[in-house]
């Protein structure tokens, strides 16, 4: 069943392409998981449900996530989603449904995905596995990021301007209303 499910799906996006209609979104998109600059896996998030839907490869055992088995050479993907999903703002922050609506995403999960999974505080992310990161180049204690979700989480709306999700703000646990910032270079959380 499965497989005639995957040549219907096949048939509708080449009958899409064919008849110039560009509608079909990718949902499953591939990612590395990283420690730093270490490839972790391989892995495929489902943007619809803002989880890992596969864990293609295995690349460095000794840098998984702490509390997430892997059985003869396998992640476990349960758990790894438990802790994927574990690093989004909490359902029970204040202010968070607000927010959520004006920044039209449905999920604060969905939120992991639009800052690569980053985070202040740890060093695990996501790179596009059709792209060339570095750790350097996103990470947000070497590199500034905008206040805009942080703010929209206070209760202050966007100024009408395309807003940045590239944000910390986006994997603070807790659920006080909070946001990081940057004052004289140094991260602050508020």
């Amino acid at each position: 069943m499965e497989n005639s499910l995957f040549k219907f799906l096949q048939f509708v996006r080449i009958t899409l392409q064919k008849t110039g209609v560009r509608k079909m979104v990718e949902t499953i998109q591939t990612y590395i998981l990283m420690h730093k600059e270490i490839p972790v896996a391989k892995i495929r998030l489902d943007s619809a449900t803002a989880s890992v839907s596969a864990v293609v490869e295995l690349f460095d055992t000794a840098h998984i996530p702490v509390g997430i088995p892997v059985k003869k050479g396998k992640i476990d993907r349960a758990a790894l989603n438990a802790w994927w999903q574990g690093r989004a703002i909490p359902a029970s922050r204040s202010g968070l449904r607000h927010a959520l609506e004006e920044l039209h995403i449905s999920s604060p999960q969905a939120l992991l995905e639009k800052c690569l999974g980053l985070s202040l505080s740890d060093q695990y992310w996501i790179c596009p596995a059709d792209r060339q990161v570095s750790w350097h180049e996103v990470n947000f204690f070497e590199n500034s990021f905008t206040e805009d979700v942080g703010n929209i989480l206070f209760g202050h709306p966007s100024s009408g301007g395309e807003v940045s999700l590239m944000s910390p703000d986006n994997t603070s646990d807790g659920w006080l209303k909070k946001k990081w910032t940057i004052m004289d270079g140094k991260r602050f959380l508020l």
